[in-house]
């Protein structure tokens, strides 16, 4: 019953659809009779009353797709959104109002034809409705924020200029306001899991080399706390270890845990490592991590990448080939007669002819050196 209904007012609304576009078309026709346009324009309505009728199965499917894929796109839509939306709608509508009115009176074709007046209007309105919509939803929210940063900006300034009158450093509070605006607004840094179990991310914010926001994806927490709930021993220990490091820069930097329940980009995505991309892609923000793998996949995406690793390599002291240094061996090489040696930052020197000396402390001569994706690897001889 209900699916017969749905399917005699589609017939209806193709059948005055028709009329309506041969009425518009009517204006062209000079020099036909009345009648016989009247004649035609119901032919009209009834050729796409007909198609609407077979056409009905397909349109209420796309119908329901339609209506499916709103759902999902509103699913996830905030309070601010949604008022901001709205807004957008009204404003579209009154801007539509303002003009139709010109449109319809002014132009001889349309303000001759009554029909043709109505359909440019409604056409009119839905356009600019949908594009306020559109607007308000996307740019409100940007909207809001520059107006409140604005009423808290002209606060601070007056509460600024009250202290300076009364003596106190108004500049100096300006200039740390201003620091610390331009720290919310600088380039996001996303922190893996890798980075956060590795722990030398700490230090290194510590030590001031690190700025900006620090955005911390709740998928990784989610992945911290697996890790730290493992029932082997060694990975708990690591999740562990990452969950203290990431209290700790909680405490002494502050940082931005991002909900993606509200990206509707992540939504379908399963991967952490695809997540942390698509993320970084949508926040034109730097990807912090240790992964060699994550790191030669976001340099093919053009995605910007801070290697903890390659940064402790091009920290290491400079070697250069013929320098003398002093070694304790510890055990032998690969390769027939060698010893292996190590510096304090973990480089590993290979000395030739070293497998006698191996348990003493000798003197060497480098004699190459050798950067590879996994480090940096010295070769001396014995001094």
């Amino acid at each position: 019953m209900i699916k017969n209904f749905i399917r005699g007012g589609i017939t209806f609304l193709g059948f005055w659809i028709g009329f309506g576009i041969f009425t518009l078309a009517r204006g062209l026709l000079v020099g036909v009779p009345k009648e016989r346009l009247d004649l035609f324009a119901v032919i009209s309505g009834i050729v796409i009353a007909i198609i609407f009728f077979l056409l009905t199965p397909v349109l209420i499917k796309l119908s329901s797709r339609i209506a499916g894929n709103i759902d999902k796109e509103t699913r996830h839509l905030s309070a601010v959104d949604f008022i901001t939306g709205v807004a957008g709608l009204i404003i579209g509508l009154v801007i539509a109002m303002l003009i139709s009115n010109p449109i319809t009176a002014f132009i001889p074709f349309i303000s001759l034809n009554p029909t043709a007046a109505v359909v440019v209007t409604v056409a009119i309105y839905i356009i600019l409705a949908w594009l306020g919509i559109v607007i308000g939803s996307r740019k409100g929210r940007d909207l809001v924020n520059m107006v409140l940063n604005s009423r808290r900006e002209l606060r601070r300034d007056i509460a600024e200029g009250a202290a300076a009158v009364r003596g106190a450093a108004g500049p100096t509070a300006r200039e740390l306001r201003e620091a610390k605006r331009q720290e919310r607004y600088s380039t996001p840094k996303i922190f893996d899991t890798s980075v956060i179990i590795d722990g030398r991310i700490a230090d290194i914010l510590k030590a001031g080399f690190l700025e900006g926001r620090i955005v911390i994806p709740d998928f990784v927490l989610v992945e911290l706390r697996h890790i730290a709930d493992s029932s082997d021993g060694l990975k708990r220990n690591r999740g562990r270890r990452g969950l203290d490091i990431l209290n700790k820069i909680q405490e002494d930097f502050g940082v931005d845990i991002y909900a993606t329940a509200s990206d509707k980009n992540l939504e379908d995505v399963p991967e952490v490592d695809v997540k942390l991309l698509k993320l970084a892609q949508s926040m034109k923000g730097k990807l912090v991590t240790n992964d060699y793998n994550l790191n030669k996949v976001a340099t093919i995406q053009n995605i910007p990448v801070l290697n903890i690793n390659d940064l402790a390599n091009r920290l290491k002291p400079v070697v250069l080939p013929g320098e003398e240094m002093t070694l304790y061996l510890v055990k032998e090489g690969k390769e027939r007669g060698q010893a292996v040696a190590y510096l304090d930052d973990g480089t590993m020197i290979v000395v030739e002819d070293g497998k006698g000396q191996i348990g003493n402390t000798v003197d060497v001569v480098v004699t190459s050196v050798l950067q590879t994706a996994a480090g940096r690897m010295i070769f001396a001889r014995l001094g």
